[in-house]
């Protein structure tokens, strides 16, 4: 089970870094093993944090899709990601691919 932590995290933290990369308010992808945050912001330069209604769209546009992500950070503009231990990299995958359709979903507005 420990093995499955390391590698199916290692796996989310990689495939969440690349929305970092494709999206401008991705400002940061952090993590250890299954516990993974992913920290939106206004533009990756001023690191503000995405406004609470912007954030509040993204989550309810995932949770429509089947995916329940936790919410946190001083803002509000985090997303914490704490999947069970038995999850798998199908799970992540999947997880990450709903996750980049609401961020689509967002910049099409």
């Amino acid at each position: 089970m420990m093995n499955n932590c390391a590698e199916v995290g290692q796996y989310f933290l990689q495939a969440l870094g690349a929305l970092r990369d494709e999206f401008e308010i991705v400002g940061d992808v952090r993590g250890k093993g299954l516990m993974i945050g992913v920290e939106f912001v206004e533009d990756k330069e001023s690191k503000a944090p995405l406004d609470k209604e912007q954030m509040n769209a993204i989550w309810e546009e995932c949770k429509d899709q089947g995916v329940l992500f936790g919410k946190g950070g001083t803002y509000g503009n985090v997303i914490r990601i704490k999947p069970p231990m038995c999850v798998t990299k199908e799970d992540a995958r999947f997880s990450t691919e709903v996750l980049r359709q609401a961020l689509q979903k967002h910049y099409s507005k």
